[in-house]
């Protein structure tokens, strides 16, 4: 088997092997360091037989003054690989250069992230925040395990030690020691050192934290060092492909397979519970193989018959249906009853298709299982590393010990790589087990998009009532959309509440200022593949609340600015983020034959606010975007050039959300096959992208994909005001758009 190299040239195994010196087993809230004989084997190493080397769980320091940190997160592209052990480095005092980045077991116990449930699960836009407490915390443990090592050999009191870069420094003597010099001597307590939240750094302390530090990926990427599981190879290795049933739970009926078997390179075909396995010598005999298989599919799966057309409807009369009670999702006060009670109320209805993730690449895994099925050894991309081994031992009906994941770099995940059963992982392991050798799986953009798991079509009706001085007092969300959480994570659903948070997210309106409020779901069992997607639910529904809210403000001759400012009286950072976009964008300037549309939302803490500047073809329907502003403040910027970065990008993404992207159903079955078909942005489709980062002193509360949701309520404002007409349909296709202007 091979062995995974890190950045800096530094095998895995070398690693744990080679770093003769010092390693902590810290204990933090939340993360319980446990040795080997208590997790059966699935540490980061086991000790060398001089026993010099103990189990570390985030840190080692060698005597030539490397600093090795474990990551508990995955890399897609946004930099958790860079910044996760830049805030452990930053309270250790580290010096970045000597730091190397390794990654972390897979063990929820030890490196779970404690604001997802204590799962190694990268999504959310909840690394930074869910495990900021945490690696600050440990990083401040070390370095106060160096200081009281060095207090200790120089017999000076602790509080006269201060540190610099990998560094104690004892200022009346002018003493001077590395951390690595302190490897070479150092005890390491038997409980850790307690350390107090006001003992930490304060943000004007920072000397990486806030600053662009280069994330430690970009290099390989930029030289083509860099590994994906798609480059994996492995002597002996097979290629596999499989053709699946159209729709989730579809199994074969009958398989005619001789013109599949007549490819040459063929070596098996597989019948699967799901579908039929090729195992080829070269990926394009496994394609042409699986092209050539001829299926009947047992027809009883539930999503047969499911046409997103025809959906609509059957949603708009559950969401619409008021004598139906919704799961509630967000309350305050009484909804209802303060609707019947207000002196004027607003309703209206969105709609949002299914869409499709386009992660840049295709899924695919490579798995080798031993001769005797007892042990697998995996290369894959995933957003959850426990999920992944988990999905594996579960189809090999073996221990999670016995599975050992090698996580290589992500080409996009934006939730399709994050669910329980990680299908496209199961398939390389299956098709291995079958033929004993190691096999790589690829899936095609045609198979990605065929069997793509999708953000739910969902339909939303909304009231609003207002007292007599023009305040929202009373507002009802109702969301009539396919399950998510139950199909991507049962789970998290069971143990969650059976709550729909990932379709649910971003109804609720807390920040703002309307003391009745409900939001409620109304499931839709159809049997198809569902999944988070860049947002989650907050795109869909922040489309419909910020959309509704403009349409409220234009109708009761409100100004929809002043209208969110007023809303978020209690909420000065949102209102700061709302005027630095009117400012940026000189919001209140007529452009002839262009309109500006408004938005604001609180992406879990994190307040964004922007403008888009739009024209319409009137002849074809078409939606131009020529500006975008955006301001936001997602709390501390521990990486600020990455966080404008990261919010060009969720830009870009709402803009193929909201103008282009969609999926469409007839029997179950999507009608889309490639990029082509679906509908992503090109280059002449992108505007002019203003970001000002606003970081102010406070937790960090996300930056991957909070600017995603506000793109679509955006151009909607923007349309309305350009043409006076409603796009209440998401995406805006052209003909939607003239049949709005119609």
């Amino acid at each position: 088997m091979t062995t995974t190299t890190l950045h800096s040239g530094v095998t895995r195994r070398q690693f744990m092997v080679g770093a003769a010196g010092l390693s902590f087993t810290i204990l933090v809230d939340g993360c319980a360091a446990l040795r080997p004989a208590d997790r059966g084997g699935a540490g980061l190493a086991a000790a060398p037989a001089d026993g010099s080397l103990k189990v570390n769980a985030w840190a080692s320091l060698s005597t030539d003054g490397t600093i090795y940190i474990a990551n508990p997160a995955v890399e897609m592209g946004q930099g958790s690989q860079t910044a996760i052990p830049l805030i452990i480095a930053e309270e250790m005092d580290a010096d970045w250069s000597r730091v190397v980045i390794v990654p972390a077991a897979p063990d929820d116990k030890i490196y779970g992230n404690p604001g997802f449930r204590g799962l190694m699960y990268t999504a959310g836009s909840a690394t930074v925040t869910g495990y900021w407490d945490v690696a600050r915390t440990f990083g401040a443990q070390v370095r106060r395990v160096m200081m009281e090592n060095a207090a200790r050999k120089w017999d000076v009191p602790l509080a006269e030690l201060s540190t610099e870069p990998s560094t104690v420094v004892h200022a009346k003597t002018g003493r001077r020691t590395s951390y690595g010099e302190i490897a070479a001597f150092a005890q390491i307590p038997a409980t850790a050192p307690t350390i107090k939240p006001e003992e930490l750094k304060k943000p004007g302390q920072y000397r990486l934290i806030g600053k662009d530090v280069m994330r430690v990926e970009l290099p390989t990427k930029v030289n083509g060092t860099a590994q994906y599981s798609i480059d994996v190879q492995l002597p002996g290795m097979l290629y596999g492909a499989v053709l699946r049933g159209p729709v989730e739970g579809a199994a074969p009926a009958s398989i005619d397979d001789a013109q599949a078997r007549a490819v040459a390179g063929v070596v098996r075909i597989v019948r699967m519970p799901f579908g039929v396995g090729v195992i080829a010598e070269t990926p394009w005999a496994a394609f042409e193989a699986k092209n050539a298989l001829k299926v009947t599919w047992d027809r009883r799966a539930r999503a047969f018959g499911h046409d997103s057309d025809k959906a609509i409807p059957v949603y708009s009369a559950a969401a619409r249906d008021l004598g139906r009670a919704g799961k509630p999702w967000d309350t305050a006060g009484d909804a209802r009853s303060a609707i019947q009670k207000a002196v004027k109320t607003y309703e209206s209805e969105y709609v949002c298709d299914y869409s499709y993730h386009a992660q840049m690449e295709p899924l695919n895994s490579v798995a080798s299982v031993s001769p005797a099925g007892d042990a697998c050894e995996i290369w894959c991309g995933t957003q959850s590393q426990t999920m992944a081994v988990a999905a594996v031992a579960k189809a090999l009906g073996i221990p999670v010990e016995k599975v050992k994941l090698n996580l290589t770099l992500l080409g996009g995940g934006f939730g399709r790589r994050g669910h329980r059963d990680e299908e496209f992982v199961v398939d390389s392991v299956l098709l291995s087990k079958e033929v004993k050798r190691p096999v790589k799986v690829l899936w095609t953009r045609e198979d990605d998009v065929h069997n793509g798991r999708f953000r739910p079509l969902s339909v939303h009706f909304l009231r609003a009532g207002l007292d007599s001085s023009n305040r929202i007092v009373a507002w009802q969300h109702r969301v009539a959309c396919d399950e998510i959480t139950a199909f991507q994570d049962p789970v998290r659903y069971k143990g969650g509440g059976e709550k729909d948070f990932l379709a649910m997210a971003g109804s609720e309106l807390r920040t703002y200022a309307i003391p009745n409020r409900l939001s409620e779901q109304l499931p839709q069992v159809t049997g198809i593949r569902t999944s988070s997607l860049r947002g989650i639910g907050f795109g869909p529904n922040k489309f419909a609340t910020e959309a509704f809210l403009d349409e409220v403000a234009a109708k009761h001759g409100l100004d929809p600015v002043e209208l969110r400012v007023q809303l978020l009286k209690n909420t000065p950072r949102g209102q700061a983020v709302i005027r630095a976009v009117v400012e940026m964008s000189d919001y209140r300037r007529a452009r002839p034959g262009r309109g500006l549309g408004f938005s604001f939302i609180d992406y879990a803490g994190t307040m964004v606010a922007a403008v888009a500047e739009v024209s319409i073809d009137k002849t074809r329907g078409k939606v131009n975007v020529h500006d975008f502003w955006l301001a936001l403040d997602p709390g501390i910027a521990v990486q600020p050039d990455n966080v404008v970065a990261q919010t060009e990008s969720s830009i870009v993404y709402g803009l193929g959300l909201a103008l282009t992207e969609r999926i469409t159903i007839k029997d179950g079955a999507v009608q889309q096959s490639n990029i082509l078909d679906y509908g992503v942005p090109r280059m002449h489709d992108i505007p002019e992208l203003h970001i000002r980062l606003m970081s102010t002193p406070n937790r960090p509360t996300g930056a991957g994909q909070m600017a995603t949701p506000i793109v679509a309520p955006a151009i909607s404002s923007a349309v309305f005001a350009a043409s006076g007409a409603r796009v209440r349909h998401m995406p805006f296709l052209p003909g939607r758009v003239l049949a709005a202007m119609a």
